[in-house]
């Protein structure tokens, strides 16, 4: 699943295309390498966020296409 699209089901970013300037902007790494918005997240993965005032470590889980707003919490665990 591309990056992008992750972020936004996993409801870490509102929105893909936030979730997409954001790996345009270098914001976002995976497993420390900056990523682009069509890279792909495996189970295993380690995700970085640097947005606004904090930075956002987590643990990729469990990768689906649809998610409920009270499930998207399972796709991952923060470090």
């Amino acid at each position: 699943m591309r990056i992008d699209k992750f972020l936004k089901i996993s409801r870490l970013i509102k929105r893909r295309t936030v979730a997409k300037e954001a790996c345009e902007w270098g914001r976002i790494k995976i497993n420390d390498k900056t990523a682009k918005p069509g890279d792909d997240v495996k189970i295993g993965d380690i995700i970085e966020i640097s947005l606004g005032q904090g930075d956002f470590k987590c643990r990729v889980v469990d990768l689906r296409e649809h998610v409920g707003k009270n499930e998207a919490q399972s796709l991952y665990e923060s470090l």
